[in-house]
């Protein structure tokens, strides 16, 4: 009885949704975003301008947040951090310059490039991963 119940083909896949779901893309964006968004805080004195730009830029850091731990925990597997020891404190590195002690709580446009440069590094990752 349990014989036939048991599955006859085995099959495995790297994430739950189909390939090109993932994509460090989604975190730049947000990065420029945030990054733009300080150089215009720092070009207008407008106190309301300011506000606005201080809350959308605190949202776009947190939605960075969000996309690098995406890739982090769902797309990245343990052959991934075997070859690149380096991802894990890398998106420790990237999601700190993203949270309370990086953009969300700075309007530094060095921060943000700061940001920028993590993303481009675990993108050039990404895309060597997606080679292999």
């Amino acid at each position: 009885m349990f014989k036939l119940l048991r599955p006859k083909t085995t099959v495995s896949a790297h994430c739950d949704l189909p390939c090109g779901v993932y994509d460090p893309a989604q975190a730049r964006i947000e990065a420029e975003s945030v990054k733009a968004i300080c150089e215009k805080y720092a070009a207008n004195e407008d106190p309301e301008f300011r506000a606005r730009a201080i809350l959308i830029k605190e949202q776009r850091s947190e939605l960075v947040k969000h996309h690098l731990w995406v890739l982090w925990t769902d797309y990245f597997k343990p052959p991934h951090f075997e070859k690149y020891p380096q991802l894990h404190q890398l998106f420790n590195e990237a999601t700190k310059l993203a949270g309370a002690s990086g953009t969300k709580g700075s309007m530094d446009p060095k921060v943000a490039d700061d940001l920028l440069g993590k993303i481009s590094e675990i993108d050039k990752i990404f895309w060597e991963t997606k080679q292999g």
